[in-house]
């Protein structure tokens, strides 16, 4: 029987062979991307990945190793397609994308759409990204800001698309699908929550809160201390301050800003009601127009994938090959294919980037209906 050693030396002369022989591939590999780049032929050919798997799986025994090998060759294949997207990209056959590169935004002549009513949050964030004076209306729903932007009534509009307590606004994402529009900055807002009421009403009056969902979530803790509290959600944490004004119904309260609550004429009743102390609330700056920013340095976008084993694991090993760094995923239902889903993935890069194009290159081939939402610099910062 061979000792341990020995059993190492034959695999290292394994290891050495399969090193060469995967050097070999790659080679060839290089000379087919050229002869892709002469012929204007695509890389991907699904159909011929999935023969080729099930060829080299019927050259092994066992289920074990027809698994191992099938997956030993998905990323072969994979290093192989990448190789070739890079000859390509290299080649110019990405093309231009159709971004328009700007050096700023012009805040001071923008007309500016927020949702809800005077006090929202969504008012302070337009606020700290535009400034105080800025030529500014509001909506009733983000449906009718993403109208307003798409018809031209407005250049910008400022919307929530993730609480760092409550996660993400799913609403938005759904209209950045359905919605031709695009993200240009993103700003993010502290958010402080108080209970506030008519002047002079006591806890003990209190039977009905309202407010926005997200709030509601947001301060659920403080909200279970009064159980027989009614919590009913309406669209806006300032139009839930803005409908207790108008009922003057001491029975009533709502879970809003100080802001808000000082907007509408309120009493805070009880200040920072929020279950976490580090609140805060990420809101995205909406156009219509296809532009970023020279230093922008996120990217969102969005596709869909085939409904099979493995399909998103490799669609990610693009970022991973490219050295990118992913810093979101969510996944939404897709309308009318039952348990298919569409992805929306934030990561690092700017449009420009090799490595970006590379990607993009890679993604728009493997994946189903790839949009790019938007490249944008974090916090606005240009």
């Amino acid at each position: 029987m061979a000792t341990l050693e020995e059993l190492r030396n034959q695999l290292d002369e394994i290891d050495n062979r399969m090193a060469e022989l995967y050097q070999m591939r790659m080679d060839v590999c290089q000379q087919v991307g050229e002869y892709k780049v002469k012929a204007g032929r695509k890389v991907y050919d699904r159909q011929r990945e999935k023969d080729k798997l099930a060829d080299v799986a019927s050259k092994v025994q066992g289920e074990f190793n027809k698994k191992g090998i099938k997956e030993l060759y998905s990323q072969v294949m994979s290093m192989s397609r990448k190789l070739q997207y890079q000859r390509l990209v290299e080649a110019g056959a990405l093309g231009r994308l159709p971004f328009i590169q700007i050096h700023s935004l012009d805040k001071e002549n923008a007309r500016v759409v927020f949702q809800g009513t005077e006090g929202a949050y969504g008012q302070a964030a337009m606020n700290q990204f535009f400034g105080e004076d800025v030529n500014c209306f509001h909506v009733r729903t983000f449906r009718d800001a993403m109208e307003a932007i798409e018809e031209g009534s407005a250049d910008f509009a400022v919307l929530p698309i993730e609480n760092s307590s409550a996660g993400p606004v799913n609403e938005m994402y759904d209209l950045l699908d359905e919605f031709e529009n695009y993200i240009v900055a993103e700003t993010i807002l502290p958010v402080v929550h108080t209970l506030s009421g008519l002047p002079g009403t006591r806890l003990s009056e209190i039977k009905r809160v309202y407010s926005k969902a997200e709030a509601l979530m947001q301060t659920t803790r403080f909200l279970d201390d009064h159980s027989d509290w009614q919590r009913i959600s309406v669209v806006n944490t300032a139009i839930a301050a803005k409908k207790v004004l108008e009922d003057q119904d001491k029975a009533q309260a709502a879970v809003c800003s100080t802001y808000a609550a000082k907007i509408h004429g309120l009493e805070v009743l009880v200040d920072e009601i929020n279950d976490e102390a580090d609140n805060s609330t990420r809101f995205i700056v909406v156009t219509n127009q296809k532009i970023f920013l020279k230093d922008a340095s996120k990217i969102s976008i969005e596709f869909e994938l085939p409904h099979e084993s493995g399909s998103l694991y490799n669609i990610l090993s693009h970022f991973i090959y490219n050295d990118l760094n992913m810093t979101k995923i969510e996944s939404r239902p897709v309308e009318g294919k039952q348990w298919e889903y569409r992805f929306f993935v934030d990561f690092d890069g700017n449009l420009e980037d090799a490595a970006v194009k590379n990607a993009i290159r890679g993604l728009r081939e493997e994946a189903r209906n790839l949009r790019i939402l938007g490249n944008y610099s974090i916090d606005g910062q240009i």
